[in-house]
């Protein structure tokens, strides 16, 4: 009997905290590692030992099969904030994807079109044809049978938490919330936003906006205080030699002594365009503003309020109200007119896809040379440090 209510490990209260912790977080490291690091982006590649383990983990704890997720996480970034994105709080409305996140990807892994189309390159074995794809549930009620075991009556609150956490958590909180509410390191065409700090909980899956900046790196920490799980986890994995990461966020490389713009300047501007245009706004537009808003007049100082915002969102993420309030910002102040309409010059250069190498490195020397003719000393100053800019050796056009 007391088997049976006690199970047989018998804990203190934080006994059983620590132990959800543990079961949780081996789930969250299992998404964030194996399926979308690993499995949806190619970011990372594991020993196979402990990719079986991760894809084991996730059909005892969630259910999931690895196709149907990859191939939904992946239609996400490819319909980005589209009514095809499968769970965009812009597009869903945030209720529907913070309460619903979970039932929203049950519903797109039913799309044999989604699967056919992202699906591809995931694990197609005997295991995965034969147990957990066909048999998602049954890993569900083996780990209700294990907690119940293990802790008793008890074990039916932990599998039930264990259960809640991750539809919570990743479907809630990263997708639901991640596209929604937070701060933004670089402007990339769609909403996602760092919710620091839940690091602790989502496995460094919070850092969404640097995520979406550069999907494939493996590493999602931008900012020296940004801490992600996710990637700590892994350097131990690497020091082990049960991981290898494939491609990892770095730093704009610059050249103090390079005073010319040529094929490595255009390489580093198209690798790190979002790391230039956050340098963009620190180094030319804030500075622009900050000025006009010493000269500015009350009615003036209306017109610039919340100025910030307006000067490096993206155009497409802007609602009539915010983009009338940029018309009118341009159309009033000269300066900030100017340093806009270069900003917009810019991204068109890495946005012209059609175009070759010479003439991306015509236009790029020949958006330098505007910039350096203007009377804006920012933006003059900036056009020189664009020069020194370098790409990593890696990097290729």
């Amino acid at each position: 009997m007391n088997l049976i209510m006690f199970g047989i490990l018998q804990l203190p209260w934080w006994g059983y905290l620590i132990v959800l912790m543990v079961l949780t977080q081996t789930t969250i490291f299992s998404i964030t590692l194996y399926l979308h690091r690993c499995q949806a982006h190619r970011a990372l590649e594991l020993h196979p030992i402990v990719s079986h383990f991760f894809r084991f983990w996730l059909w005892l704890t969630t259910g999931m099969v690895t196709k149907e997720w990859t191939a939904i996480h992946r239609k996400h970034h490819a319909r980005v904030e589209t009514d095809e994105d499968p769970h965009s709080p812009i597009a869903k409305g945030i209720k529907k994807v913070f309460f619903e996140g979970a039932e929203l990807y049950r519903l797109e892994g039913k799309n044999k079109e989604t699967l056919e189309k992202y699906g591809q390159g995931t694990p197609d074995d005997w295991v995965e044809r034969y147990v957990y794809s066909p048999h998602s549930a049954m890993g569900i009620v083996m780990m209700l049978i294990i907690d119940l075991i293990l802790f008793g009556t008890i074990g039916l609150t932990v599998w039930a938490l264990q259960m809640a956490w991750t539809p919570f958590f990743a479907a809630g909180v990263v997708n639901g919330v991640g596209h929604y509410w937070g701060y933004r390191n670089f402007e990339c065409e769609d909403a996602s936003r760092n919710i620091i700090p839940f690091g602790i909980f989502v496995g460094g899956e919070e850092l969404h906006n640097n995520h979406h900046a550069y999907a494939t790196s493996a590493k999602f920490s931008a900012k020296w205080w940004e801490i992600d799980m996710g990637w700590l986890v892994i350097k131990l994995l690497q020091a082990l030699r049960l991981a290898t990461p494939k491609r990892v966020f770095s730093e704009l490389k610059m050249l103090p002594n390079k005073t010319s713009i040529d094929t490595d300047t255009l390489a580093a501007i198209i690798t790190h365009r979002f790391q230039v245009m956050a340098r963009y706004t620190g180094e030319v537009i804030l500075p622009a503003l900050k000025e006009e808003k010493k000269r500015a007049s009350k009615a003036g100082l209306l017109l610039l309020e919340r100025a910030r915002t307006i000067l490096v969102r993206e155009t497409t993420l802007m609602p009539i109200s915010q983009k009338t309030r940029l018309a009118n910002l341009l159309e009033n102040f000269q300066s900030l007119r100017i340093v806009y309409q270069f900003r917009l010059n810019l991204q068109d250069i890495w946005n012209r896809s059609t175009a070759t190498q010479k003439e991306l490195l015509d236009a790029l020397q020949e958006w330098c040379q505007q910039a350096e003719a203007t009377r804006i000393e920012v933006l003059r100053r900036f056009a020189c440090h664009l020069k020194t800019y370098a790409a990593p050796q890696e990097v290729k056009i």
